[in-house]
């Protein structure tokens, strides 16, 4: 009878002992599979949209933002005499390059021109973008801020131009609901086709204020637009306005200006 009684306990203890086990390796098999599904659900989270943010930070060392688009397949018209292309608008060395050629497919508009533009719409703050501009007459090599008619919003802009005829100098220059005519020139004291340099304004209910090299050089304080507008980038070269840009030279075909980083924090206003 004992023998029997100490064969049932053992065989109890042995089925409790395979109970425990089994118990053991099911949690951590559960523990695994949890931090698994945090792990993926971590890599997965979407980035934070900067025009929601209010902080954009676009180095183009790393290439393409997924926040902009490149312009493709159409032309502005009037003194845009171009169409943009996507294939104008390309990534090497660190850099983003913009460029003007002759237009391989149009039978109406010769050449073609690129442009770079942000997806989402951007209000008061801070601007800024480091870039080399080209050179040649009938050129213009910007960087803006833009909304209008097409975003189902009043014509409000906000510009930083390099005339190719004239790359010593900068005009800025701004759009409230479509009127315009205050363009200034501000002398750089170097050449804007040489090498890369930061130009920026900052954008405020009360005022415009543009900078190069982080020194202010322009304020503007009457009209101010207020409507959120596209960060845009583009070259391109011009008809009908020969005396603003002179007559474009297309003796040197394809023009590039090149585009390091761009930035962009908003203004609690």
């Amino acid at each position: 009878m004992k023998n029997i009684k100490r064969s049932a306990l053992i065989i109890s203890l042995l089925m409790c002992a395979c109970m425990l086990c089994s118990c053991s390796n099911g949690g951590a098999d559960t523990n695994k599979g949890t931090q698994t599904d945090t792990t993926t659900q971590t890599e997965a989270e979407p980035e934070v949209n900067p025009a929601e943010s209010g902080k954009l930070n676009v180095d183009f060392a790393n290439g393409k933002s997924k926040w902009f688009q490149t312009a493709d397949n159409y032309s502005n018209g009037d003194m845009f005499n171009v169409m943009w292309r996507k294939d104008n608008c390309t990534f090497e060395n660190g850099k983003m390059q913009l460029i003007i050629d002759k237009d391989p497919l149009s039978t109406q508009i010769p050449y073609s021109g690129a442009e770079y533009r942000s997806k989402g719409f951007y209000g008061y703050g801070r601007y800024e973008v480091t870039m080399k501009a080209i050179k040649n007459d009938g050129v213009v090599s910007s960087f803006f801020t833009y909304t209008g008619p097409s975003d189902n919003n009043p014509w409000d802009e906000i510009d930083i131009e390099i005339l190719g005829k004239d790359t010593t100098k900068v005009q800025f220059n701004y759009y409230t609901s479509g009127a315009g005519n205050h363009e200034y020139m501000y002398d750089l004291g170097f050449d804007a086709s040489e090498d890369f340099h930061t130009y920026a304004f900052e954008w405020h209910k009360d005022k415009i204020v543009w900078f190069v090299d982080g020194k202010e050089a322009y304020t503007a304080d009457k009209t101010i637009p207020v409507t959120p507008s596209k960060i845009m980038m583009n070259v391109w070269c011009g008809k009908g306005v020969d005396g603003w840009l002179k007559k474009f030279d297309d003796s040197n075909l394809p023009l590039t200006a090149e585009y390091q980083s761009i930035s962009f924090t908003a203004f609690d206003e």
